[in-house]
């Protein structure tokens, strides 16, 4: 069964769509909560927790007496604190390097149990490309997510695997990228801003992959760690980034 979205979600995402798509400029007012009421045939109140809660995330401005307006600063700003290697590596004064090991495209057909409950991807969405398919034989079934792998070096050593999927409705030149060159991170921050994010870090013995890409024996210790992030009400991006136990370490202040 499709899960319903709830209403105010719903304004929410539709206001998001208008500021990405450069309907709604920085600055500009956005349509009235009556107005965004009788759109969407919801109550006031409805309307006004979708706007209380993009002006919490910093997406729009309210003015007394004025209206609702696009917040000025640049959206294209994350609302989540996301960590970037590469950044940090130069920010460390050690020579940043990324290899891509693969790219693809990952259809209905091909999707598994974790990747499924990670996006929330449910019958409905294995329908709708079934039926696509059927109704133009001639081309491919649609991508739903992305994947990429990628080893990042530090002076020439590997130090972090990351997998990463992404979905390809949202940021569909995603694949397209050169991430040798682009780092994955900003290239999604600057594409759909971040609203919310989630992640785990365990030890892990290394799988034959794992250890093949960080240089390390089979089954050795690594430090992982999961992250999830969401725009628009919905899961951007899942990852995994892969690091040698003895070379990597997470630190923060309190």
């Amino acid at each position: 069964m499709t899960k319903k979205v709830p209403a105010y979600q719903r304004i929410k995402n539709a206001i998001l769509d208008n500021i990405h798509s450069g309907k709604w400029q920085a600055g500009a007012a956005i349509s009235t909560e009556m107005a965004l009421a009788e759109e969407f045939g919801v109550s006031r109140m409805t309307v006004n927790r979708a706007l209380k809660e993009l002006s919490e995330e910093r997406v729009l401005e309210r003015r007394q007496g004025s209206g609702t307006f696009v917040a000025q600063q640049q959206f294209n700003h994350t609302f989540v604190e996301v960590r970037n290697i590469a950044q940090d590596l130069k920010s460390a004064n050690r020579d940043y390097q990324a290899q891509v090991l693969s790219k693809r495209a990952i259809t209905a057909s091909m999707l598994d149990d974790e990747m499924r409950g990670k996006f929330d991807i449910d019958e409905a969405t294995f329908s709708s490309s079934a039926n696509e398919t059927d109704n133009n034989t001639n081309s491919a079934e649609a991508a739903i997510l992305y994947e990429v792998k990628i080893i990042h070096f530090a002076d020439g050593q590997p130090i972090q695997f990351e997998e990463r999927w992404v979905d390809a409705t949202k940021v569909p030149e995603f694949i397209e990228q050169d991430f040798s060159v682009v780092n994955t991170s900003d290239y999604l921050i600057a594409k759909s801003p971040l609203e919310r994010g989630s992640y785990t870090i365990r030890a892990l013995a290394a799988p034959d992959e794992i250890a093949d890409a960080l240089q390390i024996a089979p089954q050795s210790p690594t430090l992982v760690l999961c992250r999830q992030t969401y725009s628009a009400g919905q899961v951007l991006t899942f990852v995994k980034m892969w690091h040698a136990g003895d070379r990597y370490q997470f630190s923060g202040e309190l």
